[in-house]
């Protein structure tokens, strides 16, 4: 009888444990788990907090130009009144941000930016979808960005 050995490589095995750790596939469960108290589960607890299940969206407004220049304060400002305050009236979070990304030509590039987190009813979440596109579409184009970075989640939200 022989016995057949499979090699497995180092990365494999890094990266399953990580994704053990980190909760890969986590969404929901992974973003509002908590500790669990003896004698309960991190699930249980979750479920009962309160809230209810809403759509996350944080925007990257990058504010670095092609030519040099940036993106200042008072010209984000008056983009955020026109488009994001007449997109999202019921309200939104601006973080200021410093990060660096590589860009089309290779090159990395360092810039300050402003995040924009947007919370929504999935009720609501195709007209949000759509205001969203436009806006980063309208930066773009206006603040002549190669991207609007645009990372999506599911939260547990309450008021």
């Amino acid at each position: 009888m022989s016995v057949s050995r499979r090699v497995v490589s180092r990365r494999t095995v890094a990266a399953v444990a990580a994704a053990a750790v980190l909760g890969v596939g986590g969404g929901l469960a992974a973003s509002s788990a908590t500790a669990a108290p003896s004698g309960g589960s991190a699930a249980s607890d979750a479920s009962a907090a309160p809230g209810d299940v809403w759509k996350r969206t944080e925007l990257y407004f990058g504010t670095g130009k092609p030519d040099g220049t940036e993106v200042t304060d008072t010209e984000f400002g008056i983009f955020s009144d026109k488009e994001l305050t007449r997109a999202f009236p019921n309200g939104f979070t601006e973080l200021p941000g410093k990060g660096q990304w590589k860009g089309a030509n290779g090159q990395i590039v360092h810039e300050r930016s402003h995040v924009i987190v947007i919370v929504y009813s999935f009720a609501d979440a195709a007209k949000a979808n759509t205001e969203i596109e436009q806006i980063r579409a309208d930066y773009k184009k206006e603040f002549r960005q190669e991207a609007v970075m645009r990372a999506d989640s599911v939260q547990k939200v309450s008021f």
